[in-house]
């Protein structure tokens, strides 16, 4: 799959803030892919494998 800079990332598991977010925005896109939560704004930096195993859809942007 192809990834841009501000396509959103819907997850298969919830992020374990408050709100129980699934929905991510892509912030960087390299070897490794940088995310941030559409919840509480933390972001967190996975590998390519990892973030391609854990992702249900991509929503591009607008």
């Amino acid at each position: 799959m192809e990834y841009k800079l501000g396509d959103k990332a819907i997850t298969k598991k919830a992020h374990p803030c408050e709100k129980r977010c699934n929905e991510w925005e892509i912030i960087r896109v390299g070897a490794d892919i940088k995310i941030k939560c559409q919840g509480c704004g933390n972001i967190i930096m996975l590998s390519r494998y990892k973030f391609e195993k854990s992702v249900k859809s991509i929503i591009p942007k607008e």
